[in-house]
């Protein structure tokens, strides 16, 4: 049954093709679009500041295939204070709690145009997931407005109703501002197995220190008893993503990095985010699984810099290395900002830590060179 969507000639009669939206709120049969006579009457609804509203509630067992989600262009503080939050099977614990942008792949509330194999934001606009979420007994969809401004919000969750296999998806959302020094950031943890580690989406808040490059930490996956070191381990954040050679804005199916806001010809970024999607190379893990990355630097340093850079910044990996014209060159420990949105496959269902709107909300302001959406007048 899982496979199925990836086979579209397959016909399957079992399935009760259904969507939810603020014109069929109960995905009903034959109750779609029925307000004003059915000439559009009700598509979106006005979320208030403080709000908390329930999108979607079904009773299994069925599989919610793709969400669709707008609201209009805003500032980053207001963009990303819509969270959202999935709780199976009666739960009063969410298994999912994320920002809604985050959840479809943009952390930092920074909409910008991109594609991938399971989330796009069509246009910068128009923000799409298709991760199957299987349930048995029921789900309940909640959407929660923490900015400070209300918010006009379209959506659409189509779902089918029909057996599934246990497999409940789980989002859990974390954030270090700023990091330790040498305490790799944890992307995912706490989750019990059997289950799969399909990827995240991670934000990075780039602290400017004299460096020349943020992304030489590891990406490392711990299953099933791991200690010390990892079953798996990268290479380096951009490999991590696919790319090589430092980083820069670009989209793939499984990897890419649509977010890159930096100031003209500075080689620093001060916003990124990027995503990973484990689905033709699965991590599986059967007991346990906690995936982190490190914080460490690359720099070229002239003599007169070297011993103040490296006072505050230990030398990593093979330590530094002098070069002809008497700079040295090096990969070095560093402190950022890191948020991550894990996405992980449990047989059962499990709570994930609560978002914490004013820890999401913290430092993610637009900064003076950063223009306005035009549409921001129009629609705000």
């Amino acid at each position: 049954m899982r496979v199925m969507w990836l086979d579209p000639s397959r016909i399957d009669t079992s399935l009760d093709s259904r969507a939810i939206t603020f014109e069929n709120p109960t995905g009903a049969r034959g109750a779609g679009g029925t307000s004003y006579d059915g000439r559009k009457g009700s598509p979106s609804r006005r979320i208030e500041a403080g709000e908390r509203v329930v999108l979607a509630e079904i009773d299994g067992p069925g599989t919610i295939r793709h969400i669709w989600m707008t609201f209009p262009p805003a500032p980053p503080e207001i963009m990303r204070g819509l969270s959202f939050d999935v709780f199976y099977n009666g739960a009063s614990e969410p298994s999912v709690s994320v920002p809604c942008l985050d959840l479809f792949g943009l952390p930092h509330g920074r909409p910008v145009a991109y594609s991938s194999f399971l989330t796009a934001a069509q246009e910068g606009r128009g923000f799409n997931a298709f991760f199957p979420m299987p349930f048995e007994g029921s789900v309940r969809v909640e959407l929660t407005n923490a900015s400070a401004r209300a918010l006009e919000v379209y959506f659409q969750i189509d779902y089918t109703l029909g057996p599934v296999e246990p497999s409940y998806l789980h989002v859990s959302w974390r954030r270090e501002n700023p990091t330790t020094m040498r305490r790799d950031f944890v992307i995912a943890d706490g989750f019990e197995g059997p289950g799969r580690f399909l990827g995240c989406v991670v934000g990075i808040r780039v602290f400017r220190d004299g460096g020349m490059w943020y992304g030489e930490g590891e990406v490392k996956v711990f299953r099933d008893g791991d200690t010390d070191f990892p079953t798996i381990c990268g290479t380096g954040l951009e490999d991590y993503v696919g790319s090589a050679w430092g980083l820069g804005a670009h989209d793939a199916p499984f990897a890419g990095t649509p977010l890159d806001i930096r100031r003209e010809r500075r080689p620093l970024p001060d916003f990124v985010g990027f995503y990973r999607w484990h689905v033709p190379d699965p991590i599986m893990f059967e007991r346990e699984v906690k995936v982190t990355i490190q914080q460490i630097g690359a720099a070229f340093l002239p003599p007169d810099r070297f011993d103040d850079f490296e006072a505050s910044r230990p030398a990593a990996g093979r330590g530094w290395t002098k070069r002809p014209d008497g700079s040295t060159f090096g990969i070095h420990e560093r402190v950022d900002d890191y948020c991550a949105a894990a996405f992980v496959y449990c047989a059962q269902p499990q709570a994930v830590p609560k978002l914490d709107p004013d820890e999401a909300l913290a430092d993610i302001s637009r900064l003076d060179y950063e223009v306005a959406n035009p549409m921001e007048s129009l629609l705000g």
